[in-house]
């Protein structure tokens, strides 16, 4: 679940004619909303921790209002550009790379609507469920475009995963946090459908497609969201012992976690901008689940690897925080973002 502004950015891997530079995207609008994804995953693993090791309540919450008010900010941004542009968001779906990001607003929404549903659970709810339905649509306009011919094989990206696994895997969380369990498990089981489907397809074309662009390589972090939050997702929904579901799962995290360790010489050749964001929610929603998974184990030391796997996510996401501020002009973000 992810800024992805560093995906637009993919190329088709054999020579082939670039997009028209007259092709109407919103990517460098939507990527920006990979901000409070970031903080609202940290914020995830803030929540954790207060339940898992007695942390105070200021950190999650400084995090999920940094999270809403940029996303507010943004959506009315967006929201007012697509006013001044007919069909905006229509052409912003139908491109080819910018697409699964639109699903980046009702995701977020997801993710700030439950964390304050404790706070006012009758409002909490029903703004959730609105977005997870807002979510739904986007998904299944992005579908039927995808499956109709709308894109080539070699537009393929790992953002394809966000809107139908991630996300419905957030939804899930989501249904769970406002205590409907049968709807958190039909979300779960669309996430886990088309983790399989779409990931297939995905992992297809970065396999024989030839090799990914430098600016696509952090997109690869996607990998990571995915089990991240498909393990957070069953065990909000399934507390009590830790079944084989739940050891299955974290066993794919645990490898996808690896895999992202093997790629990080990769990483390191990339130059920083903006689009970095696109690591922060993978890493905060896997500080999350960890906190959570220690917290059920009798570990020695369990309390203090959690807090370090806490630290660790906080001072990354600040990092790329301060080094966004740099490369934060609008003419930059855009050049990035096609």
């Amino acid at each position: 679940m992810t800024d992805t502004g560093t995906i637009a950015a993919l190329t088709p891997a054999v020579q082939e004619p670039a997009l028209p530079r007259a092709t109407p995207s919103g990517m460098p609008a939507l990527s920006r909303f990979g901000i409070p994804l970031g903080l609202a995953g940290l914020g995830g693993g803030w929540s954790a921790a207060r339940s898992s090791l007695g942390s105070p309540v200021w950190p999650e919450e400084i995090l999920y209002g940094a999270a809403s008010s940029l996303w507010l900010v943004l959506t009315a941004l967006y929201v007012f550009r697509g006013l001044r542009r007919k069909g905006a968001f229509r052409a912003d779906l139908r491109h080819e790379l910018a697409g699964p990001f639109a699903s980046f607003i009702p995701l977020v929404g997801i993710l700030l609507s439950a964390h304050y549903s404790q706070y006012l659970p009758r409002w909490g709810a029903w703004l959730c469920v609105a977005f997870i339905a807002a979510l739904a649509i986007v998904a299944a306009q992005l579908l039927a475009h995808w499956v109709t011919g709308g894109v080539s094989m070699q537009s393929i990206h790992p953002g394809y995963l966000l809107p139908v696994v991630p996300g419905f895997f957030v939804a899930s969380i989501g249904f769970t946090s406002i205590h409907a369990p049968d709807a958190a498990m039909a979300a779960f089981g669309i996430g886990a459908f088309f983790w399989l489907v779409i990931g297939t397809v995905v992992t297809v074309r970065l396999m024989t497609g030839g090799e990914v662009p430098p600016a696509a390589r952090t997109g690869l972090s996607a990998y990571l969201a995915a089990p991240a939050t498909a393990n957070i997702a069953w065990m909000v929904s399934h507390p009590g012992p830790v079944g084989a579901v739940q050891l299955g799962l974290t066993g794919v995290l645990v490898i996808m976690a690896l895999m992202q360790v093997m790629l990080l010489p990769e990483y390191r050749k990339l130059p920083f901008t903006q689009m970095f964001w696109v690591f922060t929610f993978p890493v905060g929603a896997t500080a999350n689940y960890s906190i959570r998974w220690l917290a059920t184990t009798a570990l020695p030391g369990r309390e203090i690897y959690a807090w370090t796997v806490l630290g660790i996510a906080t001072a990354f996401t600040l990092v790329i925080a301060v080094r966004t501020a740099p490369t934060g002009s609008p003419r930059r973000s855009g050049r990035a973002g096609r």
